[in-house]
């Protein structure tokens, strides 16, 4: 507990059960963070590092410092360039066109607005639709949006797993320093 927190306590002029309530919100920003990894229209990183960070200024910094917080901000920036890069290598590697890559990327932006069948089928449609203008070939536009949706997987995949490291990395920080 920081002096300041310490001082209020003693002096009467802070509320004990603050400090329950900043970790209580911590908590559910974490929680809400993870389910919004998979689940559409919420910032997941986002919101787990807003509650590591909370939970981090609870404490007062003593257990997770700056050097913690960084990584943890460099890991939640990383999560949002996963998605592109894994559905783009995905799609150059098995050649589709640029017009496939900009349709997966218009499809992914659109299915957000259907919810998880839409995130599941908004990169694959777009793709497929994408090569189609370049390619009258279905069996092309096909592999295109296999390529896209294999990408939206494997992105999401590593998500989770970069969700979960930043997680691991704050518990290790809070109970091992």
């Amino acid at each position: 507990m920081s002096r300041s927190r310490k001082r209020a306590l003693a002096t009467g002029t802070a509320n004990p059960h603050d400090g329950l309530v900043i970790w209580a919100l911590a908590v559910v920003l974490v929680v809400v963070g993870l389910a919004g990894i998979v689940l559409p229209a919420l910032p997941g990183t986002v919101l787990i590092f807003a509650g590591l960070l909370l939970a981090a200024w609870a404490d007062g910094f003593v257990r997770v410092g700056a050097g913690t917080i960084v990584l943890l901000g460099i890991l939640t920036v990383a999560t949002y360039f996963v998605d592109v890069a894994t559905m783009a290598l995905g799609m150059k590697r098995l050649g589709t066109t640029k017009r496939a890559m900009v349709g997966a990327a218009i499809g992914s932006v659109a299915g957000l607005f259907f919810g998880l069948p839409g995130l599941i089928i908004g990169p694959f449609a777009g793709a497929v639709v994408g090569e189609l203008t370049a390619h009258r070939d279905f069996g092309r536009a096909g592999r295109a949006g296999l390529a896209a949706w294999l990408g939206f997987l494997i992105g999401t995949i590593v998500k989770v797993g970069l969700a979960f490291a930043m997680v691991g990395i704050f518990l290790t920080a809070w109970f091992v320093a």
